[in-house]
């Protein structure tokens, strides 16, 4: 081969290296984009996933406290239909108690006066 020849398939040779690796290099630069391109999809599914599950556990403690909240409230109002009957029932007792202590207020009364009189 002749010297100009072998310069020449040279030059071919470096024109066809340079061109496999512009074109290794665009395709390493389309496959990064493309991976960060699917990264942000994985994040933005993560977080949306994310912010579900946290909607989901929030409701259920909502509902949760809700039910304790009811639960207390019955409770409460169980206690104070008790307390209720229980003031009805001391009802009769503290009247027959008060009548007692005034008859008794009068019984004296009367006597002292019979005393002051004799």
């Amino acid at each position: 081969m002749a010297r100009p020849e072998v310069l020449d398939r040279i030059k071919e040779a470096e024109t066809e290296a340079d061109e496999i690796i512009a074109e290794a290099e665009s395709d390493a630069d389309e496959r990064l984009a493309e991976a960060r391109q699917r990264a942000d999809e994985i994040r933005a599914e993560a977080e949306e996933e994310a912010d579900s599950e946290a909607d989901d556990r929030l409701a259920a403690a909502r509902e949760e406290i809700e039910e304790r909240r009811e639960e207390i409230l019955e409770s409460g109002r169980a206690d104070r239909d008790e307390l209720e009957r229980e003031a009805r029932d001391r009802v009769d007792s503290a009247v027959d108690y008060a009548v007692e202590r005034f008859e008794e207020a009068v019984n004296q009364q009367a006597e002292e006066a019979v005393d002051a009189q004799a």
